[in-house]
């Protein structure tokens, strides 16, 4: 019987080191070398100082900032351990809220997510994506259309010219990836850091292009760009 035992436990620990050990290590190496910036979560630095992932969306809740997608992700609530809590962008938790359309819930929700953006830029029609979460809950982008639906609001909480904004939002709309894959999209850190600049007089830095994106660091930041 061990003659047979032995042989399956040799593949076992074999295989285990191989794919559990081995493996991860090299393309974990291969991926420092060839992508190091994705590699370390592809972190997006100011003056010195991280603020944030080109992977992970932040809350913006100011009206001098462009507003990301919802999101449902939760915590364990501190003072009860059974419930949890809503935390947006809570990449320890990714998921959707997982509600079916004819929850009533999620209907009053949308429904007053759209009331309060059709008061804010009445002449437009709503987005999609600005009144529902990503499956993720961790999108940091949106469309162009929900980029340009907060441009009048935008452009009065900072005085600046709508043009000008609608500008900066057409200089950071990325389109499908080799012209096939995926929607356009704003990535809405990197638009916020653009109007900073644009708001500080600095000449606004166009995006670069990114090699194909990897996970990182979690992060989760608030109103703090300027």
């Amino acid at each position: 019987m061990l003659r047979e035992i032995r042989p399956a436990i040799v593949v076992l620990v074999a295989l285990t080191l191989i794919t559990g050990l081995a493996y991860p290590l090299a393309m974990t190496g291969i991926a420092e070398v060839i992508f190091p910036r994705q590699a370390q979560g592809s972190l997006i630095e100011r003056n010195g100082q991280v603020v944030g992932s080109e992977l992970i969306g932040q809350v913006f809740t100011s009206d001098k900032y462009f507003h990301g997608r919802l999101s449902a992700t939760t915590a364990p609530d501190p003072n009860d351990s059974t419930k949890t809590v809503p935390a947006p962008y809570n990449a320890q938790n990714s998921g959707g809220s997982n509600l079916g359309p004819s929850n009533k819930a999620l209907i009053d929700r949308v429904q007053g997510d759209m009331d309060a953006l059709k008061k804010e830029n009445p002449s437009a029609s709503v987005p999609i994506d600005l009144v529902t979460t990503s499956a993720s809950g961790l999108d940091p982008d949106i469309s162009p259309e929900g980029a340009l639906f907060q441009v009048p609001r935008v452009a009065k909480a900072r005085n600046l010219p709508e043009d000008r904004v609608r500008a900066l939002v057409a200089d950071h709309t990325q389109g499908r990836w080799l012209g096939l894959l995926g929607e356009p999209r704003v990535n809405v850190l990197e638009l916020n850091l653009a109007l900073d600049k644009l708001a500080a007089g600095e000449k606004a830095c166009p995006p670069k292009w990114t090699a194909p994106r990897a996970f990182g660091a979690v992060l989760i930041f608030r109103d703090g760009l300027c």
